[in-house]
């Protein structure tokens, strides 16, 4: 039966960086009534995010504290030619975990599940079963606008937490595995030791087409699994994904694809350009929101939207890397550039991954012998820029 809310903030899609909104201005501005609009039943989706300690501020610590369900010192990679194991203090959060915290700090009558937006404005929402908030603010995070005015190739996966008959004896999670046989772009496996029976095992591609055959990647997952000694029993969970990773594009007609209100999230732009990471970017917009002193509809599409253009302009340099391994690299040989970078300073690595490089980072990074032919970067860069150019003119 359609219902009419009052609010004082909607958010709409509950996912990461809706959630994380929500969870911060409850704890910040518990004066506030929200509400948070999600399509499906329960907030979060079927996901697993990770992140390095790094990648979050000491300050915005707070806002992913309560649901990091996972964490581990130290993490490994592997390539070809080279293994190494870095220090860093690596995270995971479960999309169960931000469902049964959300639940359990916002009010009932704040979450809304099961329900479409089918209408938005500045401070209204109209739901498919007929519903409609009244807000003084709206902020739209129901995932990614209109990829098709960006440049992107595509990082996509499936993975499967599996359940095996013996323990598996790993202490901390493999980043990246690229040992393997490379398909279809640069192709690694991802390892999460989540219990010690359980692993986490997720087949990952950088790619030029978003296309998965998940029956394809779930025999690849079981043929690298046998190929570690472990025995599947069963598999306890499976996910799918296909994320933008940019080399270019017009942020501002990606950002007007889209209605005009605050967003937050990829609905905003907010991804590392190179890795496709969300969750750093998510923390710091709800940081953001929640320190603001003008929650209008119109301080937060300013708020917002500043954010997410200061944010893209910042990140031409990961762009540039990304047009390089997409557009310069073949196919299978773009793992060595994966398996150069990693032979760099540990510090560097974990600025790259926090989009923070400094300028002698990217110096680092750039310098010595390229791993992909020069004439086809220099290429790679210059399509780059004059498709920015195009689209802005």
């Amino acid at each position: 039966m359609p219902t009419h809310h009052h609010c004082d903030l909607a958010i709409l899609g509950g996912g990461l960086a809706g959630g994380l909104i929500a969870l911060a201005l409850a704890e910040r501005r518990p004066e506030l009534s929200l509400r948070l609009v999600e399509a499906g039943e329960r907030f979060g989706g079927n996901h697993l995010w990770s992140f390095f300690d790094s990648d979050v501020a000491a300050a915005d610590r707070w806002i992913i504290e309560p649901i990091v369900g996972h964490r581990w010192q130290g993490y490994d990679v592997a390539f070809p030619n080279h293994r190494r194991t870095l220090d860093a203090t690596y995270n995971s959060v479960e999309s169960e975990r931000l469902d049964a915290v959300l639940r359990a700090t916002l009010p009932d009558d704040a979450l809304l599940t099961g329900r479409r937006v089918v209408e938005v404005g500045a401070t209204g929402v109209v739901l498919d079963d007929g519903s409609r908030i009244d807000a003084k603010g709206v902020i739209d995070c129901r995932g990614p606008g209109d990829l098709s005015r960006l440049q992107c190739g595509w990082q996509k996966f499936v993975g499967q937490e599996l359940v095996l008959e013996q323990p598996h004896g790993r202490a901390r999670p493999t980043v990246m595995d690229a040992r393997v046989e490379q398909l279809d772009g640069y192709r690694f496996v991802y390892c999460l030791p989540l219990g010690p029976d359980r692993m986490f095992v997720e087949d990952t591609y950088y790619s030029d087409g978003p296309e998965i055959d998940a029956a394809v990647l779930r025999q690849r997952i079981r043929a690298y699994a046998e190929a570690q000694g472990w025995h599947i029993a069963e598999v306890a969970r499976e996910e799918r994904g296909v994320l933008p990773v940019a080399f270019g594009g017009d942020f501002d007609a990606y950002w007007n694809s889209t209605p005009p209100v605050a967003k937050a999230g990829m609905r905003s732009g907010l991804f590392h350009p190179l890795t496709g990471y969300s969750l750093p970017d998510a923390v710091r917009t709800a940081a953001a929101i929640a320190g603001a002193r003008d929650l209008s509809a119109a301080g937060l599409a300013e708020l917002t939207h500043g954010l997410a253009r200061t944010t893209w302009r910042a990140r031409g340099f990961y762009r540039m890397l990304t047009a390089m391994l997409f557009r310069a690299a073949k196919p299978e040989a773009r793992y060595r550039v994966l398996e150069r970078f990693y032979r760099l300073d540990a510090g560097l690595i974990g600025r790259f991954y926090a989009g923070r490089s400094n300028w002698a980072d990217k110096v680092r990074v750039l310098a010595g012998k390229p791993p992909v032919p020069v004439a086809r970067a220099v290429r790679a860069i210059w399509d780059m820029q004059a498709g920015g150019r195009e689209k802005r003119t």
